[in-house]
C-alpha cells in the first residue's frame, strides 16, 4: 500500500451531483480555471529523478525501454479510471496551450488532490466513484442491489470489474474487457521484454503479468512478482482502491520501473527475519493477533526510472509494500520497496524545510535522513502485520477492506504509520536499527508530519496523518512552544503511540465501520492550529514533480 487521493466527504448521491463553492476565477477560450493556477503547479516543482545507469548493462537497458512502453499504455489506463471525459480535455488543454495543462497532467484530471479534490477547472465536483461506477450512483442503491441479488456480490465488487448499468440492473465489465485497446499491446510489450531478458524469474513474472492482462487472474503473477530477483524490479498492474471513494473496491492501474541497489537492499535484509516477533509485540489482544501470513518479506531499495498511471499523479509514491491480495500475503508474505531517489528528493526539497519551521529549536539536531528512510520502510513492513482477514457476524470471512468501505485506506495508512514507530522502537530496543536513537526518530517523525498534512486530508495519508496529530496533541506528547513551534514530550509520544496503535488494529480486527468514522470524525480534521502552521509552509514545495531522463523527459 502506499499513497493516496481520498474524498471522504461527498459520498450521497446529493454530494455526486452538487458543484463546488463560487470562487473567484479566470476563463479561458470557455473554460473556467482556478485563478491560483500557476501557485498549483508550483507546489509541484519539476524534479529531474534519474538513476545510476552503471547498475544496468546493455540488455538489461533494452529490457528497461519495453517496460517503460507497457507502462506508457497503462498511464492512459489510469487516466480513463479518474474520467472518461479526461483524454478529450487533456487533448483541449494541450491544443489551447492552457495555463492549467501542466496542473492538469499533474492531477491526472481536473480535481485538485492537494485541495480534497476540489475543481480547479469548471465547478463539477468529482464523483467519488470517479470512472469505476456510473456517476448517478449511490452507495446505498449499490448495497441495496447487492443485497437482491447476491450471485452478482463479487462480479460487482470485485477489484477488476468496472460496474455499468443494465436497465434497472447494474453488471461488472471485467478490465480485461473495457481496457482491451490498451492491455493488449501493454502485454504485447511485456512479452517482448520476457524475449529480451536472461533473468529467470524476471521472464516468468512478465510473461505471467501479460497473461493476467488479458484474463482478471492476477494472483499467480503476484507469487511470481514475490519472487522476482535481478536487477530490474519493477510493479505493473492494478492494485491501489485509493481512487475508488466510495467504497475501495476498485483498483487503479500503476507501473513503478526501478532497478535494485543491491548493496542497500542487503543491509535491511535482517528486518523481514523479526516480523513475526513484531507482530507478537502489537499492542493488541492475543486473539487478534494475525501469525498465519507469510513470513517472506524481501526488502528492495531501489532506484526510480520511470513511473506511470496511479504512481504519477499529485503527491509521488517514496515506497511501497505489494501485493495487495490477502491471498498471496497469507501464502508468500509481501515485498517491501524503498525508493531512494525519490526519498532523498522529498526529504531535501519538502520534509527537512518543513521540520525546520515545524519544530522548537532544542530539537532540531535530532532531524536525521535515516530516522525518516527507516520509519517509511517500517510503514511499509507495517502494512503486513494486523489483521489481514475477519470473520463477519454472519461467519463469512473477507478482507478487512470490505466492512470498512471508504474508509478502509485511511485506517490503514495510519495503521502503517503509528505502528512504523511502534516498531522501530521495538527494533531499537533489541538493536535491529542503532544507527539513530528513538529521540532522532520520534523528533523526526514529529516534524515531518505536516508534510502528508499538507496533501490534504482529504486523502489518505494526509487524513491519516491529522488523525496522529490531533491524538498525539490531545494527549499531551506534541506541544505549542514559544515562536510557534512545538515540542515533544518523548513519555508521552510513546504512550500517545501505543494507544493510538491498539485503536487502529482493533477497528481492523473487528471491521467495526462505525469505529473507524468516530475515529475519523473526531481526529482526522484539519483544526485551525493546523491551518495556522500550514500557513506559514506555503513557499515550501508540497511534494515533487518528476522528470525521468531515462524516458526522455526533459
Amino acid at each position: 500500500m502506499k499513497r493516496t487521493a481520498l474524498l471522504f466527504a461527498c459520498l450521497a448521491a446529493a454530494c455526486q451531483t452538487t458543484s463546488a463553492p463560487p470562487m473567484k476565477t479566470t476563463t479561458t477560450n470557455g473554460l473556467t480555471i482556478a485563478p491560483d493556477i500557476a501557485q498549483r503547479t508550483a507546489q509541484l516543482p519539476r524534479t529531474v529523478i534519474d538513476y545510476d545507469r552503471s547498475l544496468l548493462n546493455d540488455n538489461e537497458r533494452q529490457v528497461v525501454a519495453k517496460l517503460i512502453e507497457a507502462s506508457k499504455l497503462i498511464d492512459e489506463i489510469f487516466w480513463r479510471q479518474v474520467s472518461e471525459d479526461n483524454p478529450a480535455l487533456r487533448d483541449r488543454l494541450a491544443k489551447e496551450n492552457s495555463p492549467a495543462y501542466d496542473y492538469f497532467v499533474k492531477n491526472k484530471g481536473p480535481w485538485g488532490r492537494l485541495k480534497d479534490d476540489a475543481p480547479f477547472i469548471g465547478t463539477k465536483r468529482k464523483p467519488p466513484g470517479a470512472a469505476f461506477y456510473p456517476e448517478d450512483m449511490t452507495n446505498e442503491e449499490f448495497e441495496k442491489y447487492i443485497g437482491e441479488h447476491p450471485d452478482k456480490k463479487d462480479e460487482l465488487q470485485g477489484l477488476f470489474t468496472i460496474v455499468k448499468r443494465d436497465g434497472p440492473a447494474f453488471v461488472g465489465v471485467p478490465y480485461s474487457a473495457f481496457y482491451r485497446d490498451f492491455l493488449q499491446p501493454a502485454a504485447a510489450r511485456l512479452r517482448e521484454a520476457a524475449a529480451l531478458t536472461t533473468n529467470d524469474s524476471l521472464k516468468k513474472f512478465l510473461n505471467s503479468r501479460a497473461d493476467a492482462f488479458l484474463s482478471d487472474n492476477y494472483r499467480d503473477s503476484d507469487m511470481a512478482w514475490m519472487d522476482l530477483n535481478g536487477p530490474i524490479e519493477v510493479v505493473i498492474g492494478p492494485y491501489e482502491v485509493y481512487e475508488d471513494n466510495l467504497f475501495n473496491y476498485k483498483a487503479s492501474f500503476e507501473s513503478f520501473v526501478t532497478v535494485v541497489d543491491g548493496p542497500e537492499s542487503a543491509k535491511l535484509g535482517a528486518y523481514a527475519h523479526a516480523l513475526p516477533d513484531m507482530e507478537r509485540n502489537l499492542p493488541e489482544p492475543e486473539q487478534y493477533k494475525n501469525l498465519n501470513r507469510g513470513t517472506e518479506s524481501p526488502i528492495r531499495v531501489v532506484q526510480q526510472i520511470y513511473s506511470a498511471g496511479d504512481a504519477r499523479r499529485g503527491v509521488q509514491t517514496a515506497a511501497f509494500n505489494l501485493p495487495n491480495d490477502e491471498w498471496v500475503r497469507e501464502k508468500k508474505g509481501s515485498k517491501k520497496v524503498l525508493i531512494k531517489n525519490v526519498m532523498n528528493a522529498k526529504f531535501r526539497q519538502s520534509g527537512r524545510p518543513i521540520a525546520l519551521r515545524v519544530l522548537d529549536l532544542s530539537l532540531i539536531n535530532f532531524l536525521t535522513f535515516d530516522a525518516y528512510f527507516n520509519h517509511t520502510l517500517f510503514h511499509e513492513l507495517s502494512h503486513g502485520l494486523g489483521p489481514g482477514f475477519i470473520t463477519q457476524p454472519n461467519g463469512e470471512r473477507v478482507e478487512v477492506r470490505i466492512p470498512l468501505k471508504n474508509l478502509y485506506s485511511t485506517i490503514e495508512e495510519c495503521k502503517a504509520d503509528v505502528l512504523g514507530v511502534w516498531n522501530l522502537l521495538y527494533a531499537q530496543q533489541r538493536g535491529l536499527v542503532t544507527s539513530f536513537d528513538d529521540r532522532q526518530l520520534l523528533a523526526t517523525y514529529a516534524g515531518l508530519m505536516f508534510r502528508s498534512t499538507r496533501f490534504g486530508v482529504g486523502e489518505a495519508h494526509g487524513r491519516g496523518t491529522a488523525v496522529q496529530w490531533n491524538w498525539l496533541r490531545e494527549h499531551n506528547a506534541i506541544g505549542p512552544v514559544a515562536g510557534k513551534k512545538f515540542g515533544v514530550d518523548f513519555t508521552k509520544m510513546r504512550d500517545g503511540i501505543r494507544d493510538l496503535a491498539t485503536e487502529l488494529l482493533t477497528i481492523e480486527a473487528t471491521g467495526d465501520y462505525n469505529r473507524a468514522n468516530a475515529l475519523l470524525e473526531k481526529y482526522g480534521k484539519e483544526t485551525d492550529e493546523m491551518r495556522a502552521v500550514n500557513a506559514i509552509l506555503k513557499d515550501i514545495p508540497v511534494d515533487i514533480w518528476p522528470v525521468f531522463p531515462a524516458a526522455g523527459e526533459q
